[in-house]
């Protein structure tokens, strides 16, 4: 299938249920552009959009992830982030050869219904995206990116989304004064959100002790990174003084971690953060927990709060500051495993989803 166009269709029911099909071209309507995606990423933030693709009330409505890139009925399409290059245009400001990164289907092209074009990019007003967050419908011409080096480019669809996430809890936490926490535990610490949570607490002077919880496997590579104060193996979570206060942010959803937590602290647990739900087969287990009901973290609305709070402009600096900071050192924290082809892609996918994937690598998917 290397020579036409393709897509990966998933059962909206049974998100294991995935295969690759052809995807022919339609012809473009008035205000359309096509695009080819030159490269995305396929990581646990995308098993998160496919156990929440359904309507979960994530939106304020009835709409969920499969409805960015697929109609309601039809298969479902996973979004990823990436690069694409525009290959046909029948929209007004957006040209052939033009190049954006954004949010896009896990596909080798796509058609996009251009909104607002100008310098820095173009919103997607496709009728049914129009009520979804605007994080998402938002196309940034790369040479408008200021925080865009070359040197990054195959770090940008890896942790772009992921360390943003991050950086947003991390400010959250300091918003809310910590919550009165002295110790922040970070489940599946080894994952990407984690790390940009764990480096964008590093940056402030004053804060609680981060404390990274992972698999023995991964405790010796996880702590030669430096990005937490410590990290232990989930098995040692019952030797952490339980009367010191503490805050939990839960990167994957798995239950029985949770479970250990709360019961071990108990009310000294001031916080419980659930931001990701990567383990999706785990049992939730999350009946009568001791200590703080879990309130679910969502970065495109802690997004809207900090531009109202701050204004764009600034909002975009602070990222921009903190992302090219964090740039310095990502190479030493992941390597990039790149990967070619819609039967490439497949594979990347049902490996995400077996949670077999090495987490100290990006996967990169070049259609």
């Amino acid at each position: 299938m290397s020579n036409t166009s393709w897509a990966i269709d998933i059962d909206r029911d049974d998100i294991t249920q995935a295969r690759l099909v052809s995807d022919p071209a339609t012809p473009l309507v008035a205000g359309q552009v096509r695009v080819h995606v030159d490269s995305y990423a396929m990581t646990a933030n995308n098993i998160t959009y496919a156990v929440f693709g359904k309507p979960a009330g994530l939106f304020g409505n009835d709409l969920g992830y499969w409805d960015f890139f697929a109609e309601p009925g039809e298969p479902g399409r996973l979004p990823v982030w990436g690069f694409a290059i525009v290959t046909e245009s029948a929209a007004e400001g957006v040209s052939v050869g033009d190049r954006f990164y954004g949010y896009y289907p896990m596909a080798s092209d796509a058609v996009l219904t251009v909104g607002k074009a100008g310098p820095g990019g173009f919103t997607d007003i496709t009728p049914r995206r129009t009520t979804l967050p605007p994080i998402y419908n938002q196309y940034q011409r790369i040479e408008a990116l200021a925080d865009y080096r070359a040197a990054d480019h195959e770090y940008w669809p890896v942790f772009r989304p992921l360390f943003l996430t991050g950086w947003l809890i991390a400010d959250q936490f300091d918003d809310e004064g910590d919550y009165g926490v002295q110790q922040i535990l970070i489940a599946s610490a080894s994952s990407k959100t984690a790390i940009g949570l764990g480096f964008a607490l590093k940056q402030r002077a004053d804060r609680p002790e981060t404390i990274g919880l992972t698999s023995a496997a991964n405790v010796d590579a996880l702590a030669a990174q430096g990005i937490y104060d410590r990290v232990i193996s989930y098995d040692q979570i019952m030797t952490l003084n339980a009367s010191t206060p503490a805050a939990l942010v839960d990167m994957a959803g798995n239950g029985a971690v949770t479970r250990v937590v709360h019961s071990h602290f108990g009310s000294q647990l001031l916080a419980s953060i659930i931001v990701g739900k990567s383990h999706w087969d785990a049992q939730a287990d999350v009946e009568g927990l001791p200590g703080p009901e879990r309130q679910g973290f969502f970065a495109p609305g802690r997004s809207q709060k900090r531009i109202s709070d701050w204004g764009g402009a600034v909002f975009g600096q602070k990222i921009a500051e903190a992302w090219l900071a964090f740039m310095d050192i990502a190479p030493r924290l992941a390597s990039v495993d790149k990967r070619s082809g819609g039967d490439a892609a497949l594979a990347a996918y049902r490996e995400m989803l077996s949670g077999q994937a090495d987490p100290r690598t990006g996967i990169v998917v070049v259609p």
